[in-house]
């Protein structure tokens, strides 16, 4: 072979391996910020699980108009524990407030940009919600 053969084939090794760089970075990112998609959504829907137990009288087993009393059972996360998991990650209702409002956790299966886990965190009002994106 002559030089200019080797000299190709030598780059053409190159291109390709940037371009398997790129793609190993790019899919890691996808996987990310769909894990912390997913971890939101589910967060969304806990939130408006805790909203249905503000509103519910305390006679159907809700808060009339409090956080106050919610817990993970009742936000529907878990039976058995104080936190729940699921494919995408663990989620756990960290206060309940003085009543008027009710902070969830959720702690993601990815790791973010810093290297420790995602986590998102919303805070539940009456009629809004508040989220917060750690990672």
């Amino acid at each position: 072979m002559g030089q200019q053969q080797l000299l190709l084939i030598i780059l053409g090794v190159i291109v390709v391996g940037i371009a398997v760089a790129v793609g190993i970075t790019m899919f890691s990112d996808n996987a990310v910020s769909a894990n912390k998609d997913a971890v939101t959504n589910d967060l969304v829907n806990l939130a408006s699980r805790a909203q249905q137990y503000y509103r519910r009288p305390t006679a159907l087993g809700g808060g009339q108009g409090s956080f106050t009393g919610l817990t993970a059972d009742v936000a529907g996360l878990s039976r058995l524990t104080s936190k729940a998991t699921n494919a995408n990650g663990t989620y756990s209702v960290l206060t309940a407030g003085d009543g008027t409002s009710v902070e969830l956790q959720g702690v993601g299966t990815e790791n973010g940009t810093d290297g420790s886990q995602i986590l998102v965190k919303m805070l539940v009002f009456a009629d809004s919600t508040a989220v917060t994106f750690t990672n």
